[in-house]
């Protein structure tokens, strides 16, 4: 069996401001890939390890597909959520809501990026 998410994608409309913010806060590098189909489509991959367990994804920049109010979630997984959570305003998000458990599956952290998505910090402590 698969794990049942292969890969994901937030849109934004601000490509400088949404790769900015989430460097800041996962502290990690987002590296430019591109569609070979559609050279007008910007995109910024996450870091991944196809050995390890998750998926990987990407900001997107689309003409006609807004960032925000989409219905998509994404929880990032972190050693200890409260120390990604700690950088969320200081990167020009907004805290949804602190840390809180989630019962023997850990810990959660709800944000608001800076183009309007909510995203989620997971972690077992």
């Amino acid at each position: 069996m698969s794990n049942p998410v292969g890969w994901f994608e937030i849109y934004v409309n601000d490509m400088d401001r949404a790769k900015t913010f989430y460097e800041s806060v996962l502290q990690l590098k987002l590296e430019q890939i591109g569609d070979p189909n559609d050279p007008n489509i910007e995109m910024q991959s996450f870091p991944s390890n196809m050995e390890q367990y998750g998926a990987s994804g990407a900001l997107v920049k689309m003409e006609g597909i807004s960032g925000g109010g989409n219905s998509t979630l994404i929880y990032f997984s972190c050693d200890d959520c409260s120390n990604e959570e700690a950088r969320v305003e200081g990167a020009g998000g907004q805290i949804q809501r602190s840390k809180m458990s989630i019962g023997e599956y850990g810990f959660i952290s709800l944000g608001v990026d800076t183009e309007g998505n909510v995203f989620g910090l997971h972690s077992n402590t």
